[in-house]
């Protein structure tokens, strides 16, 4: 009897931390718990063909919004090939909709609700052994032998000590994200969010942890990714922790966490002030800075001490910052998005995502929508379309505007370029808007640009906009050398043949692991030196 473990991942980077946890949970080895990592770029086909040369008997996919079809499909079709496989499914996109889900689904046998372990564990003793019945394992939703569904009582939620740790081997996921995992739970109640379903707040001990971030600063992972709701709740332990990665720093591995900035303490402050630029980066979920939004959806945030963290943080030039929108929110139109989007972006945050309302079942946001006057897709991730406030149409604008952001601002490589440009503007939504329109207009948003047509594409909005002034071509040439030194020298830099002995006298004392760029100031050259043996640990730009 093998069981085994399908994740399909949204990308190749990431790792899927349910079903290694349930295969360490069971304890048993790979030849009757097996574990096969996909993604959603990958042919269906293909996942089939190998699903079906593993041979398993039980096959228990971990679903998610990002891949609930992809798993309907293969359930579909995996019977025809395996016949008499069983087929169960867990994650949160299956235990909101695990009755909803057997029904699409006759070929399932069951669904695992909420928390796995103790539930697979059963489970694996059900079929691997032979020993008890469905109907005595609490947390699921199954099918019996006479076609009706029954469900189980909520299984107990585990002692997260133990759990056993994940990354044994932590070289099997070298060049992939290390998601971890300190505690569960979440003490806010955001009405868009499924965390907020359990509200009780389970920590791993302080020392059990230490010694697993130990295992990764030993390998010398490039990136530890905790998955903590709100990391930190409990500041006694957020110092402790964070005191501990800073003296245990391995000049190498970055840790991420998701954090409620305007929960932070003038200490926690402190000890970041003090780390190693790249040691940590913080994600921070603002949402909307509209007070009857933020009211409506039950979140609780203190808007200004969260811009006081954003801004102190932002001053120690040591940690990436991420902060978050959300569109499609109920009491935000576009004209107050526009306000959330100028006041988060004047916030100078390393990336700003711009994501769009996902209306999860089980959440209050569902139970709500019509009130809202949602309109919703109706298949995952059921991404908002409109709502009482705002129409497709202006869905569809965010959309454009979303993609300019992600390009020009996130990626920093328009650093200089934006700098300058901005200044022309009293608001950068309006630019991002503008520049998504003339990309529309042109129909180079179906285009996947390489990043030179991305700079030319902005040379024609500038003079688009009448705007031909020489600082932008050298703005541009800047950032274009700070990020590489260039094979091809673009066509809109400074011709460097009047400055060719001086170039070369620098090229003597520097090597050729640098580039110097000429650059007129007041009509007279500067020269600027470029060094790709170091570069802000932040931007990745050269110094």
């Amino acid at each position: 009897m093998k069981i085994l473990l399908a994740a399909i991942n949204a990308k190749f980077i990431h790792s899927n931390p349910a079903v290694y946890s349930l295969k360490a949970a069971a304890g048993l080895s790979g030849a009757q718990v097996e574990i096969g990592e996909y993604t959603i770029n990958q042919n269906t086909d293909h996942i089939l063909q190998d699903i079906y040369r593993k041979q398993p008997d039980v096959v228990a996919f971990s679903c998610y919004i990002w891949n609930r079809r992809m798993v309907e499909e293969l359930i579909r079709e995996l019977p025809e090939v395996l016949p008499g496989v069983r087929l169960w499914a867990g994650g949160p996109e299956a235990t909101w909709d695990a009755e909803g889900f057997l029904e699409v689904c006759p070929e399932m046998s069951g669904i695992m609700r909420g928390e796995g372990e103790e539930t697979f564990c059963r489970l694996v003793t059900y079929y691997i052994e032979g020993e008890g019945s469905l109907s005595g394992i609490r947390g699921l939703t199954y099918r019996g032998e006479d076609g009706r569904i029954h469900e189980t009582g909520d299984a107990e939620l585990p002692d997260l000590d133990r759990i056993p740790f994940l990354y044994r081997d932590p070289e099997a996921f070298e060049n992939r994200i290390v998601y971890y995992e300190s505690s569960r739970g979440c003490p806010f109640r955001c009405s868009y969010c499924l965390s907020s379903v359990e509200r009780r707040v389970r920590f791993r001990s302080m020392e059990l942890v230490k010694k697993e971030l130990n295992i990764f600063l030993e390998a010398r992972v490039p990136q530890v990714k905790f998955v903590d709701r709100t990391f930190n709740l409990d500041h006694g332990r957020t110092e402790e922790l964070w005191r501990w990665i800073a003296e245990h720093d391995n000049g190498v591995t970055n840790f991420h966490f998701e954090i409620g900035a305007d929960l932070l303490t003038d200490r926690e402050l402190e000890i970041i002030s003090r780390m190693r630029p790249g040691l940590i980066q913080l994600e921070i979920g603002v949402q909307s800075v509209n007070e009857d939004t933020i009211r409506e959806i039950d979140r609780t945030m203190d808007l200004e001490r969260l811009k006081a963290a954003v801004r102190a943080i932002r001053g120690f030039h040591n940690v990436h910052q991420h902060l978050d929108l959300i569109a499609g929110l109920p009491f935000e139109d576009l004209k107050s998005f526009r306000r959330s989007f100028d006041e988060v972006f004047a916030l100078e945050p390393e990336q700003l995502q711009l994501g769009f309302l996902k209306v999860l079942k089980g959440s209050k946001m569902y139970e709500k929508a019509s009130e809202y006057g949602i309109r919703r897709h109706r298949e995952p991730p059921y991404e908002v379309f409109s709502t009482r406030w705002m129409s497709y149409g202006e869905i569809l604008l965010l959309k454009g505007v979303e993609e300019m952001v992600e390009i020009y601002h996130n990626s920093h490589q328009f650093e200089q370029t934006l700098r300058e440009l901005l200044k022309r503007y009293e608001s950068p939504f309006d630019f991002f808007h503008e520049l998504a329109v003339y990309y529309e207009d042109r129909g180079y948003h179906r285009i996947n640009h390489s990043r030179m047509a991305r700079y030319e594409i902005l040379r024609e909005f500038l003079k688009h906009q009448g705007w031909k002034e020489l600082v932008f071509d050298q703005c541009m040439v800047y950032d274009l050398y700070a990020r590489e030194h260039l094979k091809s020298r673009p066509a809109f830099a400074e011709d460097l043949s009047p400055y060719r002995g001086q170039l070369k006298a620098y090229e003597k004392i520097y090597g050729k692991q640098v580039h110097v760029e000429v650059f007129l100031c007041e009509d007279r050259p500067c020269y600027v030196l470029f060094d790709y043996g170091r570069r802000d640990p932040l931007t990745k730009e050269a110094h």
